[in-house]
């Protein structure tokens, strides 16, 4: 295969100083201790809070992802773009810095059309040597992308097209998939987790959660590859307990944020704003009862 893309693949959070401007030395630090608990690889995506970063620090956390993390394993890169021509900007510069696969949504300004999204991904693939995962973010795009000008995009670039199917309804989605592809489509878990399990049952190559519980993640799927299901279900009833507290964009950068404080990943919980979730004590004292509670099953 041309790639090593298989396995968990936790999304990163990125950390500010007060600032407001990236902090390196965190960064570093939660890459390696993502990687302490066995993950196999990193990816920069949507909840990297990407879409809060300027071109020019877009470019530079690729830079500093890769630098940090493929002395561990693969990078990927989300380089999705308001325009053909910036995400093809992105993913040059992914390539060039080194990384093992770009990730992009389609533009979320505009509802596109099936022929409009297929020129954007074939753009992307025309311009880099290296894997493209489409990712089908309809939770923040609108519309779920025809099934059909994904088989297409596989049957004209093979080996190269990867897929984050993530429209509702994810486990019926992804079988059409799998089965307009023959089987062929290398296809990622990308719901924080709550679908792992029903995701796996239909056929996937990894998952990519967020990075707050990764530790978690990893002996998840360890258990579903083993047959182990007394562990699936320990461990998957209070992980989707925790990812059911996530209901939207913010909600997610919170909650990840918010749990790598409390694990001493984070010194700050800072994100760019304006937010449309905060914390309230409430929430936050469901999570960190969940969050125990999926501490002691995954033990």
């Amino acid at each position: 295969m041309l790639h090593s893309i298989t396995g968990v693949f936790p999304v990163f959070q990125t950390p500010f100083r007060e600032d407001f401007s990236i902090d390196s030395e965190v960064l570093a630090a939660e890459i390696e201790w993502m990687y302490s608990h066995d993950i196999d690889g990193i990816v920069m995506a949507m909840v990297s809070e990407v879409i809060r970063l300027s071109g020019e620090e877009r470019r530079e956390l690729a830079r500093l992802s890769c630098e940090y993390g493929l002395d561990h394993g693969p990078v990927v890169i989300s380089v999705g773009a308001e325009s053909t021509s910036i995400a093809v900007g992105f993913a040059h510069h992914a390539e060039e810095v080194g990384a093992t696969a770009v990730m992009a949504i389609p533009p979320m300004s505009v509802s596109a059309g099936e022929d409009e999204l297929y020129r954007y991904y074939q753009a992307l693939l025309d311009a880099i040597a290296i894997p493209v995962i489409i990712q089908d973010a309809s939770g923040y795009v609108g519309e779920p992308m025809s099934i059909g000008m994904q088989a297409g995009l596989l049957d004209a670039y093979q080996e190269r097209v990867l897929f984050k199917p993530e429209a509702i309804p994810i486990g019926p989605r992804l079988t059409e998939l799998r089965d307009a592809t023959e089987g062929a489509a290398c296809v990622f878990e990308g719901s924080g987790g709550i679908s792992l399990v029903d995701s796996f049952k239909r056929g996937i190559a990894g998952t990519m959660p967020g990075a707050e519980v990764c530790w978690a993640i990893v002996k998840l799927w360890n258990a579903l590859k083993d047959g182990d299901d007394v562990r699936v279900n320990s461990i998957n009833g209070p992980l989707a307990s925790l990812i059911s507290l996530q209901t939207s964009f913010d909600a997610f950068v919170a909650v990840e944020k918010h749990l790598l404080v409390k694990q001493g990943v984070f010194t700050s919980a800072r994100v760019r704003g304006p937010v449309g979730f905060r914390l309230d004590p409430e929430t936050t004292a469901e999570v960190d009862r969940v969050f125990e509670l999926l501490v002691t099953a995954s033990a």
